[in-house]
């Protein structure tokens, strides 16, 4: 099966050290020649160019909303720079909008629907204001991820395992809303759904039947919790 190629609509303002981490995260298990950036300020780019964010990597100042002025060459959306020579279009009905508020959960038959998955780079927020809701009105077709708020790469790492892996979204184990212990006396929750894995440092013997339980822990990227410490020591000072 060809591998899918993922759009990340980068629509903060700035590029905060949480979307750096999220998105050098992303390359942990995505192919940087399928993952694309799009609505990136030249600084921005500039700032990626320079993080573990590898060459092959497609960064572009193009907004995604410019779909029909985006086209294909050589297997890369086109930058700025491209003429209406290049090759082909980029087609709208072979996008997908991953969108909570679609009434579609997204399967593993849609990998064989869309070429290209589309996810608005987007610092949570708690509640969260539904910023997916500028990337909707282009009337992309959409599908969800569930009714719980994702990380940018949490979503990108569960939409790989459905639509390429085959693994329905049921199947994918997850902790919700992860208590994170920064201190022995400092604990933060996070306000998402992430990817659990087990922590087999920190198993324990299950009494009630005699068997072995896992402990499970979020899939985080690396420095997060180091991130979260300094940030935390900022709130204090």
């Amino acid at each position: 099966m060809t591998p899918k190629k993922y759009i990340i609509e980068h629509m903060e303002e700035d590029l905060h050290e949480w979307c750096k981490l999220e998105y050098d995260h992303i390359i942990k298990f995505l192919s940087p020649t399928h993952l694309y950036f799009t609505n990136l300020s030249h600084s921005i780019k500039s700032i990626l160019v320079n993080t573990k964010l590898v060459p092959e990597t497609n960064l572009f100042t193009n907004k995604i909303w410019d779909y029909n002025n985006i086209f294909l060459g050589d297997d890369k959306i086109a930058d700025d720079d491209k003429n209406d020579n290049d090759r082909g279009r980029l087609s709208k009905d072979k996008i997908c909008l991953l969108d909570p508020n679609s009434n579609q959960l997204l399967e593993p038959s849609d990998g064989e629907l869309f070429e290209y998955f589309l996810f608005g780079g987007i610092l949570g927020d708690d509640p969260p204001r539904d910023r997916t809701s500028e990337l909707r009105i282009l009337n992309f077709q959409t599908r969800n991820l569930g009714n719980l708020q994702m990380t940018t790469d949490t979503a990108i790492h569960v939409t790989k395992r459905i639509v390429e892996d085959k693994v329905h979204f049921s199947e994918i184990p997850f902790i919700d809303f992860p208590e994170i212990k920064l201190s022995n006396q400092e604990f933060v929750v996070m306000p998402f759904r992430y990817i659990a894995i087990s922590d087999s440092s920190t198993s324990t013997l299950q009494t009630t039947n005699n068997e072995l339980k896992q402990n499970i822990i979020p899939l985080l990227p690396d420095r997060m919790i180091e991130l979260l410490k300094k940030e935390g020591d900022k709130a204090f000072d």
